[in-house]
């Protein structure tokens, strides 16, 4: 299977998956996607509620660009992160060596943290700075442990039409108990199926505005 870089409208790369036949991030801008689903509706979202140290889970760390971005918002807020993430099917490296992220965030000072975070070993806590600890499962997030005390998950599996066991409520509701009160999921997917399957687990939902090509995206709030 050969996986095929591309560049999106805002000129970051994203990937075409040979293997689940859609694309990584949206056409319309990866860079541009992650900000707004994951960074301002999730991170910055919770960093306003005068968080000082968050912990968070990311489903599927792919290109790892929203890890970096997560890293760089940590690095620029003196945010503690704790950042878990699960990935089924890791990048090669002749394929993430080739990524346009740290030049086009500005962090290619930050370079060895980023290839680390796609080499680490699976399981094991990596420091990648003061502000930083990296966790990466090469493991199913389905029959996986998850961490517990979680504040921000980050859903970004792909679509559900590719991976429909992801967006159901077996999974959901293990996702539910392992957030913190309060704690959150985000997400570009806002599928009606979808969107009754977080409730029915418990979540609350806000329907806030997608990035640029799509209306809508969710963000689950776990209140209790």
């Amino acid at each position: 299977m050969q996986d095929e870089i591309f560049i999106s409208e805002d000129g970051s790369h994203s990937i075409q998956s040979d293997r689940f036949g859609v694309s990584y991030h949206s056409k319309y801008g990866a860079i541009a996607e992650s900000q707004h689903v994951f960074i301002d509706a999730g991170l910055a979202y919770k960093y306003l509620e005068n968080t000082k140290a968050l912990r968070v889970v990311e489903m599927g760390f792919g290109t790892g660009l929203n890890a970096l971005m997560a890293y760089q918002y940590a690095l620029s807020n003196t945010l503690s992160t704790a950042y878990f993430t699960f990935e089924k099917y890791p990048l090669a490296e002749a394929t993430y060596s080739k990524l346009n992220y740290l030049q086009l965030l500005s962090l290619e000072d930050h370079t060895a943290d980023f290839n680390l975070m796609h080499s680490c070993v699976s399981g094991e806590p990596t420091k990648i700075s003061d502000l930083f600890t990296f966790t990466k499962h090469l493991e199913d997030i389905l029959t996986s442990d998850l961490p517990d005390d979680i504040d921000v998950i980050f859903f970004d599996a792909f679509a559900p039409n590719s991976q429909a066991e992801l967006w159901e409520e077996p999974l959901l509701s293990r996702l539910y108990n392992a957030l913190n009160n309060g704690g959150i999921l985000t997400t570009y997917c806002a599928k009606g199926s979808f969107k009754r399957a977080l409730k029915s687990v418990g979540f609350t939902l806000d329907s806030i505005p997608g990035p640029h090509g799509k209306r809508e995206m969710t963000r689950a709030i776990k209140n209790i």
